[in-house]
Parts: structure tokens; sequence; C-alpha cells
């Protein structure tokens, strides 16, 4: 054989990770081999790797005006997967009937209940920001009926504080709420004046949720295969993606809507004016760890005590110390099932940082870049301490297997 076939033979059983043959009396080495190979196979994949780079970024940019329907998509589809299996066992040859009949369930139950909350709120929001620049809507009179019923010692501690500047107060707070209230009638106007836009990213995430339901248990496994990680790493990532996902839509979310509408029943009760809007905005607190929904029913508890509506201030505190605290003990272990592994302190500064980043997406989002992060971290510590410290019990943080580890090592 001439030392171009054995070269040619070399770099083929080479690339295809088999063990190249003897150079004999040729005279080719395997450095030599390597040093033909690897190169030109390095540029190959970095080339393929930019190319993909790119025209991921190109992507991104041509539907950047759907990515939040996309987003929603990809998670109702991944959340309500167990569903589509359930339905599909009964019809098993009828994939596109049982992905037509989740997705009417998924509109039903959720998206013409969130449609109708939403115009609510907004009629709401609306009505506070008219009474607000109306006057009829006075803080400094609520403060100063919450100061005159405190304790003179404790009235004095704020007069010498300064706290006790109740029109300074008064001003900050109508402008935060009117800018709020504002900004949200500005939103639904929009959405209004752009109806088609919105009608337009609305049909596009029912139809890519279809989809997503329909092939899901397709897609999913491909683009795990597709990362450019250990199986291993890559599946960990993934377990870990879905377990965030469902802990926080299911977990969170679910647990903050029933928070939310016990608030707003407990604040209609005692006659509190716009007990729908509080209860969204309880909601929005019960999203967030080591605040809660108390931060929302403490100070209005305070408030009826401070002018004299004492049996409502109690039914507030009843009902937010017995009902809305107990839902979260009691709904969230059997929503979620298990721990994500996400601190609460993580948890509380991802959502905030994803909500001020991306809106209401950011709920999902941060928490999940959280987690991905940590659980990156630890992959990539279990794979140094590996080799060394190999675990007691034959199995390390992503639950690899001993032969996986004797590989790796």
């Amino acid at each position: 054989m001439t030392h171009i076939g054995v070269r040619a033979a070399a770099a083929a059983t080479i690339l295809r990770g088999a063990k190249p043959p003897a150079a004999g009396c040729t005279g080719v080495t395997i450095p030599e081999v390597y040093r033909m190979t690897i190169p030109r196979r390095r540029v190959e994949n970095g080339g393929l790797l930019l190319f993909l780079l790119l025209i991921s970024v190109a992507l991104v940019a041509v539907v950047s005006s759907f990515l939040g329907a996309l987003l929603w998509a990809a998670l109702a589809a991944l959340l309500f997967q167990p569903l589509y299996q359930r339905l599909l066992r009964r019809w098993p040859d009828r994939r596109n009937m049982v992905a037509a009949v989740t997705l009417l369930i998924i509109t039903v139950a959720v998206v013409i209940p969130a449609l109708i909350v939403g115009s609510l709120v907004v009629d709401q929001a609306a009505g506070v920001y008219t009474q607000i620049r109306g006057g009829q809507i006075n803080f400094a009179t609520y403060f100063q009926q919450v100061h005159d019923a405190l304790p003179r010692r404790l009235q004095g501690m704020l007069d010498n504080s300064g706290f006790n500047s109740f029109e300074r107060a008064q001003a900050q707070l109508s402008a935060a709420v009117s800018n709020s209230a504002s900004t949200l009638t500005r939103r639904a106007l929009s959405i209004g004046a752009n109806a088609a836009a919105f009608l337009l990213a609305f049909g596009v995430g029912l139809y890519v949720t279809f989809f997503l339901l329909r092939d899901g248990d397709r897609i999913g496994p491909a683009v795990v295969r597709a990362l450019p990680l250990e199986p291993a790493v890559a599946g960990q990532l993934a377990d870990k993606f879905v377990a965030v996902v469902r802990a926080t839509i299911k977990g969170s979310g679910v647990v903050a809507i029933v928070q939310g509408a016990l608030g707003a029943v407990t604040f209609w009760i005692v006659g509190l004016p716009a007990a729908l809007l509080w209860g969204i905005l309880m909601a929005i607190a019960a999203l967030l760890p080591a605040v809660g929904p108390a931060i929302i029913w403490a100070p209005v508890a305070l408030y009826l005590f401070a002018t004299g509506a004492i049996w409502q201030a109690v039914v507030v505190i009843l009902s937010g110390v017995l009902v809305i605290g107990l839902a979260d003990n009691i709904l969230r272990p059997i929503l979620v099932g298990r721990d994500t592994g996400i601190p609460d302190w993580l948890v509380l500064v991802t959502t905030l940082g994803g909500i001020d980043l991306v809106g209401l997406s950011g709920i999902v989002v941060g928490p999940l870049v959280g987690a991905l992060f940590i659980t990156g971290w630890q992959v990539l510590t279990e794979q140094r301490v590996a080799p060394d410290t190999p675990s007691p019990s034959g199995e390390g943080w992503g639950g690899a297997s001993p032969s996986h580890r004797d590989r790796r090592a």
C-alpha cells in the first residue's frame, strides 16, 4: 500500500473512532496522521458551530415579534403533555385529534378565564386611576388615620424620624399608583389598537402549541441529543428544565392564583373597593418567596383596625393566616411533588430580575435560568471530583452510573 493509501485509511478510521492501521514499513507514524486529520476536523467543526450560531441568531431575529407567544406555547405544551399522553393512550392512532382536544381544554380552562379576568382588572385599575386623579382616594387621610390609631410612644418615634409628612407620602404613593394604573390602561388600549397583531400572536401561539403537543415526545429527545454535551449531562439539564418549569407553573403559579382568588373573596366580603385588583396584587406577591401575600393583606388589616373596622380586620387576619397561608402548605406538595433544588433567595432574585427584563414571562424565565445555572455548576463539580472521590452510593449528583464515571475517568 502506498503512503497516500495508508494515510487515507488511517484518517478514515480515526474519524470513525476505530484504531488506525499499523504504519508498517511505510514510515507513516500515528502523530503524523493526527497532524493531517485533526486540525482539518477542528476547522470543520468550528465552521459548523459558527454557522449554527449565526443562523440561530438570525432565527431569533426573524421570530422576535412572536417570542412571547412561542415561549408560552412551549410552556403550555410542556405543562399539558401528561394530559395529552393520557388521552393518547385511549386513542393511540389519533394524534391530531388528541392534540386538538388538549388544545381545546387549554383554551377553555386557561386562556378564556385569563382574558376575562384581565379585562375586569383593567376596568378596576382604570376606576382606581380616575378616583385618584379626582381626589376621591386620598392616601394622606388614610395614613393620618393609621397614625392616630397608633400608641403615643410609637407616634412620637414616627414624628421624630420624619415619617409624619403624609402630604409627601400622598404625592409619592399617588404618583406610583397612578403610573401603574395608567400603564396598565395604556397596555390594554394598545392591545385594543393593535388587535390584529394581538390576534396574530395569539393564533401563532395556539398553532405552535398544537404541534408541540403532538410531536413533543419526539422533539424533546431530539433536542437533547443535539446538545453538544455528554448524554448524561444533557439529560440532567433537560430533567432540571422540565422540573423547574412544572414547579413554577403548577406549584407557584397555581398556588398564587388560588391565594389571589381567596384574597379577592376576603376583600369583597369585608367591603373593600376593587377587590379583584387587590386579589391580582396578592397573586403576584404570592409568587415571591420570603414575601408572599401577607405583604398585601397585613397592611389592609392594619388600616381596618386603625379606622375602627374591627370585625373586618379580624376577618382579613383570620383569612390570611388560616386560609390563604395554609393554601400554600397544602397545595404546593400536591402540585409539585418534589423540590427543584433552588434556594428561596435565588428564586426571589431571579423572579424579580426576570420580570424586570422580559415582563410577565420572567416569572418562569428567571427561576429557570437560576436552576440551570446551579445545575451546570453541579455537573462541572461532579466531573472534576468524580474520578478522585466517587460517591459511596454509586451515583453522583446527576445520577450517573458507575460505568459512566469509569468512561469519563
